[in-house]
Formats: structure tokens, C-alpha cells, sequence
């Protein structure tokens, strides 16, 4: 049994509070193997890791720091206040600038976290009387702007272009949306989005895609997958991505036409309400872009290495940079992950809910710059864990 939460000196210890139902939920989430521990990580670690998603491993890269730094000297520590106020800076309209013309969309918008750029871009853009078809991968940033429009929602297999154009044709709203990732999150597989888009454009419905995973992997020089489908800039098509993954930084944008941008800077509450994201943090995050305009060979690097490590513990080859290991029980994944780390390799572990129930697995996120020792040693300790369980 887990321990009590402390008890108000000021109440009796059998004197039940509102809040007394905390420690039974906890107990029964300890029990299923879903209790979670934050493990606070060392600047020294020497522990190889591979569940973080620094995708190129641009966050150390001394360029990127020193964008960080230099921004950080310049504006300050934090952005003051929303960016509708003072919170917007040169350096903040110039991220954006550049993340448009990279990525082949005529504006963009930053927002503080990737999570939010989802949830103000699907709540701003679908309300009340409108239509949601979320595809079942979809990342939970995207569910809850889902659930936060107060729009109808329906929920599709994962990748069932097929499924989203019934629903499409035989919907009684007049607007319609379709969500979804362009990588998926758990195990790097790639969406449908040719087909996806087709259905949308077929039945006058808009195209929403989450390219946080493809961002800096797919596409030419990692321009993502929507990109590598010749949609970039599409109509009636609305892109999303993060700066925290394979930028190496913080932050999320909305990529779309002029008209999505002034729509959502007029009506996306997680804009409009939430303090600009840190100048220093802009500032990384340009710094990375430009880096890897001028090696587009890094994304080519991080797929090699997630084959290579893939085909070394007896998978099959991912789409994008993310080797997943099922497992099926939370305890069995979880103890794997101890046993990993107990070796000198962090992984991630995913359990119920960020998977389906029976799902639980090892995630492996390989980044560009693991050398080949690196992925030869991550092998030998997940096949020996493996074996072990």
C-alpha cells in the first residue's frame, strides 16, 4: 500500500477529507502497473539514452546553445507576458518566417508547447455544430482540442481513410475536420495522408496533421511527410509541429495559410491567454532550423540508425526514427526498462494510457547522432533483457 497523504493537524487521522479518494486510485493504478515516478535526470548522466525525443541531438549542439544563449543575453529570460500584449518579439516573427519557408507553407504561428498549438488549433478552428473525425492514433493533444471545440467527434481505426470517407459523406454538419499524426507516436508508422487528404478534399472538409514525429525525419532534409507527399501548402490543409523534438528546443507551431493565422491569433485561447514562449527557447529553436537546412543528410542518419537497431533486435524496419518493442503487461515492460537502465541504456516505457490496454512496450527513439558502437551496445543490452523476461 502506498502512503497516506499527510493529515491536517487540525483533523482527526480517521476524519475523512474530499480528497481522501487519491490514495484508493493510487493503490489500484500501483496494482495494474501504471503507477508513474518522475526519475529526475543528471546534466552528467552517463546513461545512453534512448528515450528522449531528440531526434537529431541538435539539443546540446553547441550552435544551439549558443542560439539559446544569445537570445537569452538579448530579450531576457521569459517573453513578459502574451504575445498579444508584449510577449511577441523580432525573434518570435522571425522563427515563424523561417519555419514557413522551410516547411513550403505561406504563415506560421508559434505557440509555448506543442500541446497547445494542437489544442488552439483544433478548438479554434471546429465548435459547436461542426464534425471531428479523429483518426485513433491520434496524439491526446489533439484528442482534447477535440473535446474542447464541443464539436461532434468520431473516432476511426487508425489509418482508415476508407472509415473517415463514410463519415464524411453521410454527415449532416456543414463543416468538418479530420485529424490526425503524420508519424505515429508509438511506433513510427506513417499515416495515410494522401489518402486522408483526398477524402477531405472530395467532401469540402479540412485536413488537420500533427508532423511532430516527421519533422527533421521524413521528407527532403526532414521538411516531414506531408512535405514528402507533395501537400505542403495544400489547401484546406492545416500542419502542425513541434520545436522540442528534433529542434532540440520548446515550443510548438500552426503552419497553414494567412487566413488559419489570423483566425487563430484572434480566436485560439492557448495563444491568446498563455504567455509567449521564452526568447531563449526561440532562439535554440532557429538555430537548429538553420542547422538543418544546411545538413539535410541528418535525417537520412537517424533512419539508417533506426533500422540498423531495429533489424539488430529482430524487428522489422521503422518509418521514422521510433523502434517499438511490445511487451503486452505494464510490469513486464516496466521491469525491462529497469533492467535496461540498470545496464547503462534509458529507454522509454509506455503503458496504458499513452497505449491500448495489452499493448504496453519499450520505446526506443534513436537520434542522428548515436554512433554505430552506440547502436551495436543498445542491441546487446535490449536482446540480453529481453531474453532475461
Amino acid at each position: 500500500m502506498r502512503r497516506s497523504l499527510a493529515v491536517n493537524p487540525m483533523t482527526s487521522p480517521d476524519t475523512a477529507t474530499a480528497l481522501s479518494w487519491l490514495d484508493e486510485a493510487a493503490d489500484v493504478r500501483e496494482a495494474a502497473g501504471l503507477h508513474r515516478t518522475l526519475m529526475p535526470r543528471a546534466a552528467d548522466s552517463d546513461l545512453l539514452n534512448l528515450a528522449s525525443n531528440d531526434y537529431l541531438g541538435l539539443s546540446r549542439e553547441p550552435s544551439v546553445i549558443a542560439g539559446a544563449r544569445d537570445a537569452l543575453e538579448r530579450w531576457g529570460g521569459g517573453a513578459t507576458s502574451s504575445r498579444l500584449v508584449t510577449g511577441t518579439t523580432t525573434l518570435h516573427s522571425d522563427l515563424e518566417d523561417d519555419l514557413a519557408a522551410f516547411l513550403g507553407y505561406e504563415s506560421a504561428l508559434v505557440f509555448s508547447s506543442g500541446y497547445l498549438g494542437n489544442v488552439g488549433a483544433v478548438s479554434a478552428l471546429m465548435g459547436r455544430g461542426d464534425l471531428i473525425i479523429s483518426d485513433g492514433g491520434a496524439h491526446a493533444s489533439l484528442i482534447d482540442g477535440c473535446r474542447l471545440s464541443r464539436a461532434r467527434v468520431v473516432v476511426v481505426d487508425r489509418g482508415d481513410h476508407a472509415a473517415v470517407r463514410r463519415e464524411l459523406g453521410g454527415r449532416a454538419e456543414e463543416r468538418a475536420m479530420v485529424v490526425t499524426d503524420s508519424v505515429y507516436s508509438i511506433d513510427g508508422a506513417i499515416a495515410p495522408v494522401t489518402q486522408l487528404y483526398a477524402a477531405t478534399r472530395d467532401h469540402n472538409a479540412v485536413l488537420l496533421v500533427d508532423e511532430a514525429h516527421a519533422l527533421g525525419i521524413r521528407g527532403a532534409g526532414g521538411r516531414g511527410v506531408l512535405h514528402e507527399a507533395g501537400l505542403s501548402g495544400a489547401p484546406d490543409l492545416v500542419a502542425t509541429a513541434v520545436l522540442s523534438k528534433s529542434l532540440g528546443s520548446q515550443g510548438g507551431v500552426v503552419l497553414g495559410s494567412s487566413a488559419v493565422r489570423d483566425h487563430l491569433i484572434d480566436r485560439a485561447r492557448s495563444f491568446i491567454f498563455d504567455t509567449g514562449l521564452a526568447p531563449a527557447a526561440v532562439g535554440a529553436a532557429q538555430a537548429a532550423l538553420t542547422l538543418l537546412r544546411h545538413r539535410p543528410e541528418l535525417a537520412v542518419r537517424v533512419r539508417s540508425n533506426a533500422a540498423r537497431l531495429a533489424q539488430l533486435c529482430g524487428g522489422e524496419v521503422p518509418e521514422a526514427a521510433v523502434v517499438s518493442i511490445v511487451l503486452g503487461d505494464p510490469g513486464r515492460a516496466l521491469d525491462a526498462a529497469q533492467r535496461c537502465r540498470d545496464r547503462g541504456v534509458l529507454v522509454g516505457c509506455f503503458r496504458p494510457p499513452s497505449v491500448p490496454p495489452g499493448t504496453s512496450r519499450l520505446r526506443l527513439t534513436v537520434r542522428a547522432d548515436l554512433t554505430d558502437d552506440d547502436i551495436t551496445n543498445v542491441a546487446e543490452v535490449v536482446n540480453a533483457v529481453l531474453a532475461e523476461i
